[in-house]
């Protein structure tokens, strides 16, 4: 059986109340949509946890390395996850660099967040 850790989240400004005190406005759910829709498949969730448990950026040659996935399909991922806003890039040469857009990570987690409950991280 995996570990498992309770970390406690704190995030200065979240962007609406977690949807267990109060329901969404309209426009709220739509941006909150997209970045949900964006990690509903199983290898952009995984690029992005790649990312994210980066120090600081990830090339995209280390991703693809990753992955016995082509290089377009590996792209067209990425694509997404800029599009919903969760990733940034730079291009540097030839090769471009990724690193986690950590504020909207934060409003994802803090929009679930269940009043009293810490949370728990670790699979089983």
């Amino acid at each position: 059986m995996a570990k498992r850790t309770t970390v406690e989240v704190h995030q200065a400004e979240p962007c609406c109340a977690p949807v267990m005190t109060a329901p969404l406005q309209p426009e709220q759910a739509v941006d909150m949509a997209k970045m949900f829709k964006a990690l509903g498949d199983p290898i952009r969730l995984r690029i992005l946890s790649l990312i994210a448990s980066s120090q600081d950026e990830c090339c995209v040659c280390d991703l693809s390395s990753s992955f016995d996935l082509s290089a377009p399909t590996i792209s067209y991922h990425l694509k997404v996850l800029r599009e919903a806003d969760l990733v940034d890039s730079d291009r540097r040469g030839t090769w471009v660099y990724y690193r986690p857009r950590t504020e909207n990570l934060g409003r994802l987690s803090a929009i679930l967040a269940v009043p009293g409950v810490p949370a728990v991280v670790g699979c089983s």
